[in-house]
């Protein structure tokens, strides 16, 4: 197997310094792990920082686990032998994944529930060695230090001396500065330029730039056409379109809040890795928030003004509309920022969020023409309202 570098097996590091002491003394008690993690998935830096930290700060020296990040070549090499080995099915395959004995546990909600647990049942058993994964003693002992015995004249017992390591960073990327706690030195997420993250999937985030363009172009031509002095109200039949768009973008956003709020792995397709945005922190609003829930919510809100417009009288009919095409232009500029952040700040495209991009593009399209008839009306009934209350307080 390919050699691992610190960047591959060991960009989480030791949590409990393995590598910097691999051999346990006699007697003492051990339970291993390794958790497979993205450095964009914000998932795993809340398994990191809530769940094995604290274990490993709980049970020193008898905790340790090693992080591998997929983002690399190497490690997605390892995480497919995991898949085979363990029989992972596609709709669990996704970070972050932590292997202890035999067990496999995914996301955020799993681990922490069931991670305690098993750590101090194996430990009660007299402990347990690191996963049965191909390829990964030998990715370890290529990023251990080679030990040296020397003789102790007084015990004529050889020890083990295990030099400070040597670290291997990506070039112009600066060292994390240690921290006091042995435990958390190694917790380390590389530092990456937008260009190192757009190369991760050159083809899905290219598909997310052309979409991003193609929202980018509606939004300043249907801004350019309110301008214009003589503005066509649209097609008679532009309500025909916009149930069906509003229900396939409540399926979409509907299967996203699912596997947001159930933590499931989300089924992607051949192109993007949605589940690497699903897991990012960009995947909660206000850090509680889930943006799928958003879309649900902001979808049956165009469906009942949509309703509402064509269904009910004036005033409440141009105020619907109004609201309509207000609606869907603030959802095409909440997707732009959406779908720029997944290949310049994530580094991963979700085919699912494309799809509900588009869209809410054609909404806009469909419904941005009634937008200056809808404000026209709205202001005339104001207007016509505000004269009959000064006329009445005239009287």
């Amino acid at each position: 197997m390919k050699r691992f570098t610190l960047g591959t097996l060991l960009s989480l590091c030791l949590l409990s310094g393995l590598i910097v002491a691999p051999v346990t003394a006699e007697g003492e008690i051990s339970v291993r792990a390794v958790m497979f993690y993205s450095p964009s998935c914000g998932h795993c830096h809340y398994v990191i920082e809530n769940v094995l930290t604290p274990l490993i700060q709980q049970h020193k020296g008898q905790f340790e686990v090693v992080g591998v990040n997929i983002a690399e070549e190497g490690g997605q090499q390892l995480y497919q032998s995991v898949i085979d080995t363990f029989a992972i099915p596609p709709e669990r395959q996704g970070v972050p994944t932590l292997i202890i004995g035999e067990n496999v546990l995914v996301g955020s909600v799993e681990i922490p529930e069931q991670l305690p647990g098993l750590v101090e049942s194996y430990l009660g058993q007299g402990g347990v060695d690191w996963p049965a994964i191909p390829g990964f003693a030998d990715a370890l002992a290529a990023n251990a230090p080679t030990p040296t015995a020397q003789p102790d004249t007084a015990t004529a017992e050889a020890t083990i001396e295990t030099p400070a390591p040597t670290t291997v960073a990506p070039e112009n990327t600066p060292l994390p500065t240690p921290t006091a706690d042995p435990a958390i030195t190694g917790i380390i997420i590389e530092k990456e330029n937008w260009r190192d993250r757009f190369a991760r999937d050159p083809l899905g985030n290219g598909l997310s730039v052309l979409v991003l363009v193609g929202m980018l172009v509606s939004i300043l031509f249907q801004g350019w056409r309110l301008l214009q002095p003589s503005n066509n109200p649209g097609t008679n039949h532009w309500h025909q379109a916009v149930l069906p768009l509003v229900v396939l973008g409540l399926i979409v956003a509907g299967y996203l809040a699912y596997v947001e709020t159930q933590q499931v792995v989300a089924v992607c397709g051949p192109v993007g890795d949605c589940n690497a945005v699903q897991q990012s922190d960009y995947a909660l609003l206000f850090g509680f928030l889930p943006i799928a829930v958003l879309g649900v919510l902001g979808y049956i809100a165009i469906g009942v003004a949509w309703a509402v417009a064509r269904w009910a009288r004036p005033p409440w009919a141009d105020l619907a509309q109004l609201a309509l095409a207000g609606m869907t232009w603030f959802g095409v500029a909440f997707s732009i920022y959406l779908t720029f952040l997944e290949p310049f700040v994530i580094g991963a495209t979700c085919a699912w969020c494309l799809t509900s991009a588009v869209i809410m593009t054609v909404l806009l399209w469909l419904v941005a023409p009634l937008l200056r008839p809808a404000a026209i009306a709205v202001g005339s009934l104001a207007t016509h309202s505000l004269n009959t209350h000064q006329q009445g307080e005239t009287l």
